[in-house]
This record gives structure tokens, sequence and C-alpha cells, in this order.
């Protein structure tokens, strides 16, 4: 697979204002598969709303975009030259403090769960929490249902001490969607090498991300995160690595104030940006829209990758990752894990 028409390109997660607009430069990008959150701070009743919104948009777009409920349905997309979305939320918010919730919203087509947002819940930390206790009774719990059901394990925003403890006790590989090693690019959002070294050890994948505050902002240029990306793969292993660009085109500063403060502050939070800088952040001039995803491809041959190297960057590990991960347990274990 040489060529971008025919690479699988995978985004591992996407927060932008979803129309058809946005499919149509998904497209041009020759973007397969979007993993897209549907959640932040919203309960069960609230999430099921956004779900109900996203099924409402599958059906109103179906020539251009569908659901991916398993990892043949990725496949499926790309046959059919449409868009797979997989849904997932940036928290466990909408389980509440109920278990069964996993099994429910799985069923409903959220495939991917992160444990927490920027804030302690009743999971665990976040990467925010001046102290992190770790993952809690509860949380252990959610982590071994959504292993049973086929729900993916994020970690993304999660706290250091929460992340390992969600490792040791999952008994199946889990994804950090988007993040970046932390000795690369110093924050509080990003990795540790404990915590990359223990998802690289439990067969997980690592979505690396092009948000601008979790790299050098707008002036990072593609050889720099092409750079990143190279480096990561020397640490975790080709198979281990995907992109997760975190990218968050068309949406508004209201929005910006819901995804960082919820409804838990009144007071401003920031989150990954500053006092500063306060705003959306100005992205690269290499990655403004889904269209640009043949630059990262580029520059990843132009570092030396070879081509089957690139195509398992772009979207085949997390093909690979999807496949194996949104199968329910007892369906996994007749699969033979490639490594």
């Amino acid at each position: 697979m040489s060529h971008q028409q025919d690479r699988i390109v995978i985004d591992a997660l996407e927060l932008s204002n979803w129309d058809r607009d946005f499919l149509h430069l998904l497209q041009q990008g020759g973007v397969t598969c979007v993993h897209a959150c549907c959640g932040l701070w919203e309960n069960a009743r609230e999430t099921l709303s956004k779900v109900g919104e996203w099924h409402k948009f599958f059906k109103e777009n179906a020539d251009l975009v569908m659901p991916v409920h398993q990892g043949e349905d990725i496949l499926k997309a790309k046959e059919q030259g449409k868009i797979g979305v997989v849904l997932g939320t940036q928290n466990t918010s909408a389980l509440e403090d109920e278990l069964s919730l996993v099994s429910v919203f799985n069923q409903l087509g959220i495939k991917v769960m992160q444990l927490t947002y920027n804030n302690q819940n009743l999971v665990g930390s976040s990467c925010y929490e001046a102290r992190d206790v770790g993952l809690s009774r509860f949380g252990k719990l959610v982590v071994q249902e959504m292993n049973r059901v086929g729900m993916v394990v994020d970690l993304s925003h999660v706290g250091e001490q929460t992340s390992l403890d969600a490792i040791a006790t999952s008994t199946r590989p889990v994804a950090i969607t988007h993040a970046n090693p932390n000795w690369i690019y110093p924050t509080k959002r990003n990795k540790s090498s404990e915590v990359l070294t223990a998802l690289r050890d439990n067969g997980g994948v690592l979505g690396l991300c092009a948000y601008p505050h979790l790299v050098n902002g707008e002036q990072t240029t593609l050889e720099e995160f092409c750079d990143m990306i190279v480096r990561t793969a020397d640490f975790m292993g080709i198979d281990q690595v995907g992109l997760g660009t975190d990218l968050t085109l068309n949406m508004s500063i209201d929005f910006l104030h819901w995804m960082r403060m919820g409804r838990w502050t009144h007071e401003i939070d920031y989150g990954a940006g500053s006092k500063e800088n306060p705003s959306w952040p100005e992205w690269p001039s290499w990655f403004k829209t889904p269209a640009d995803f043949p630059n990262i491809a580029r520059g990843l041959s132009e570092k030396g990758l070879t081509n089957e190297e690139v195509d398992k960057v772009m979207g085949g590990n997390w093909l690979r990752f999807f496949t194996d991960s949104f199968k329910a347990e007892k369906e996994a274990e007749q699969c033979v894990y490639p490594m």
C-alpha cells in the first residue's frame, strides 16, 4: 500500500464540527476512519441524546459516512468510499455510578471510553490532580467490564497512577488515543516514560497528537512532528504508534469552555492552554484540516520510514488494534493477536 488512496488512514481522536463540508475534507485527506468524541461531561441521559444526534447524522449523510462497531466495518467503509466513525467519550461520566451502563453504551455504539477527563471522577484521577490516588474500586470494575464487552480503555487525559493501575488491571491492551511523550514535549497532558513503557508492555497503541498545546504550538514544523513520531516508534515499537490528532476544526469558544470546565468549576480552567493563550490554538500550516493528512505520510517517508512502516503509523496499527479490541472477550479469545 504505497499510495495514499490505497492506504488505511485512521485518526484516533477528533473533536471537530461534523457536517458535510467536514466529511468532504476527510475524503480529500484520504481518511478511512475517525474516533469521534461524543461526550465529555455529559451524564447518562445527556449522552443518550448525543448518541441520538450521531444516529441522525449517519442517516442524513449515509452516502458519505457510516458507524463503526467492529474492525470489519473500517474495511467496509474503505471499500464503499465512506468515512467510518468510531464513537467514544472522553470521560466515564456517562456511566454515573452504574456499572451496567458499560454494556448498554457499548451496544449503542460507544466503543471507546476515556476513564477521566481533566478532573477527578468516580473512576480515578486526571492528569491535572495535585495527587493521583489511582484507580478506584469502581474504576477497576469498569475496566474489567470494558474488557468483557469489547470497549477500548483510553488513558489520554488520565493521571499517572490511575493510568498505571488501569494497565495493570486490564487483561487486554489499552489505548492512549491522543498524547505525546512528555520527555519530548513537557506538559501534564503528555505521558511519562513509565506510563508508555507499561503501555508498550501491555500491547497497547499510542496516538501521537498534533494539538498545538501538546507540541510546540503553531510553530511546530512537519519535520519536527514526524521526528517525534520516529523517536516514539523507536521507544514503543513501530507496531504500537499511530495518529490521534485531536483536531478541533470550527468549534466555538462556548464549547471550549464546556470542554475545559463542564459544570465542576465556576472559575476559568485553561486545561492544556494558559492565561496567556486561553482560546483555541492556531494549528501548524501543514495540518489545518483533515485534507492535510497526506502531509504527515510524506513527512514520515522523508524521515526514512518504509512504505510498510508509514502504512502502520497512518492507520494500520489502529486497524489491527480496533479489530481485536472491539470484539467481546469470548470472541477475542478465539483470535490470534499479531504483535
